[in-house]
């Protein structure tokens, strides 16, 4: 049986489809159900009122395990769009990242974990470092910032 990590790509929601969304749904609780139907435990069916405590705090979402895994599903279809949207070449709003780090992240995202973009912020990071942040602190924003509370320090 097909993982639900291993597809999110089906369960990214389309705000403008709304039949397609209440399918999409309809889908998803079905593999989650089948993914956990070997369980015997007291949560061994998803209900509407253990669904709706998800929105009370994370610790409820992430105590579930039908919570744990229709998050990490989420997560996982983000992590992907955050790799079309920033890391992909060509992509809309590419960061300055070398082709060896873009690579490595591309084969990261296919089984994405919390580190999958390390690599890209240690680089980003650095270029603010380095450019960024200099240019900052010539700035007339920090200087104008710096010369308004030292003012206001010798007012008293």
């Amino acid at each position: 049986m097909p993982s639900l990590i291993d597809e999110p790509q089906h369960f990214i929601m389309d705000q403008d489809d709304r039949k397609t969304n209440k399918n999409i749904g309809k889908n998803f609780m079905c593999r989650l159900q089948c993914m956990f139907s070997h369980s015997s435990s007291s949560e061994s069916r998803l209900s509407l009122e253990d669904t709706q405590q998800w929105s009370q705090s994370l610790e409820r979402l992430l105590d579930s395990k039908y919570g744990l895994a229709t998050f990490r599903n989420f997560l996982k279809s983000e992590a992907k769009k955050i790799y079309e949207q920033f890391i992909k070449a060509e992509s809309p709003k590419e960061i300055n990242i070398d082709y060896h780090t873009r690579e490595q992240i591309k084969r990261n995202v296919k089984t994405p974990t919390m580190h999958c973009f390390d690599d890209a912020q240690k680089i980003v990071y650095g270029l603010m470092e380095r450019d960024s942040y200099p240019r900052f602190l010539r700035s007339d924003i920090y200087r104008t910032l710096l010369e308004n509370l030292s003012a206001d320090a010798t007012k008293g």
